[in-house]
């Protein structure tokens, strides 16, 4: 009796679960294509239908400027229009571009303040039909993002949290817990020198701080191409091959 008890409410679990659509969508990832970073984050890539957050590793403007594309990059990957919330009216669109999200995929809200921008968030995750919602908020308490991921989970859109601050004081905002299922830190790195004249691909420090159900990590990478993607360091690459030569020569 216990045994068929226990599977009737099994099978009745998973019936409310298709209904609701979470266990088809806790499947769906984006994987960003490395498999150096699918191999940390739970299902091989970014989870769909949940709330990350994007900060820049300190509080200039380059590192802020990295976090708005490493999160573009993430975003032109997603299929469908990608709704963009500000406060502020100093967003570089054409760099946006560069990232790989086109401009005619782009839908822009600027809010008057935080309390505005966070509504308009929380209802474009709610309206569904988006490859992504970006919104970028200075604090982020456990109640707003628990809301926030509640709605996306709903819908099946990516959330994307770009953290911002007017101050160094808010910065500390940042540290504090949040229902975000990873939190992402992007710094600038020196270009790698070329043989001739000019500048070569930027590059970041990519560091994964928080990801629930799976491990931190930092990554040395070159910044979104024209289509949203990564690529190793090809410092770091080359260093992941040389052991396996000095195996094989061992070996041999």
């Amino acid at each position: 009796m216990e045994k068929r008890s226990a599977a009737l409410v099994e099978t009745l679990r998973s019936q409310i679960e298709r209904l609701e659509g979470r266990t088809a969508r806790a499947r769906d990832v984006l994987p960003f294509g490395l498999p150096e970073i699918d191999a940390r984050l739970p299902g091989g890539g970014l989870a769909l239908g949940s709330l990350h957050e994007v900060a820049g590793g300190g509080n200039g403007a380059v590192d802020g400027a990295a976090a708005a594309l490493f999160t573009a990059g993430i975003a032109a990957r997603t299929k469908g229009k990608v709704l963009w919330c500000v406060t502020r009216q100093d967003l570089f669109a054409p760099a946006i571009a560069q990232a790989g999200l086109a401009p005619g995929r782009v839908i822009y809200v600027e809010a008057g303040d935080e309390k505005s921008l966070l509504a308009c968030f929380e209802d474009g995750l709610r309206h569904g039909g988006l490859g992504a919602v970006v919104a970028e908020v200075a604090k982020l308490s456990m109640t707003a993002s628990r809301r926030l991921q509640l709605a996306a989970e709903g819908s099946g859109s990516i959330a994307l949290a770009v953290r911002r601050w007017r101050r160094q004081t808010e910065a500390a905002d940042f540290g504090q817990p949040t229902a975000s299922v990873t939190r992402w830190r992007v710094s600038v790195l020196p270009s790698r020198p070329l043989p001739v004249p000019g500048v070569g691909r930027a590059r970041w420090l990519l560091e994964l701080i928080r990801c629930r159900a799976g491990e931190c990590a930092d990554f040395e990478v070159e910044a979104c191409d024209g289509k949203g993607r990564l690529a190793l360091s090809a410092a770091l690459a080359d260093r992941s091959v040389a052991p396996q030569v000095a195996r094989q020569r061992t070996a041999g």
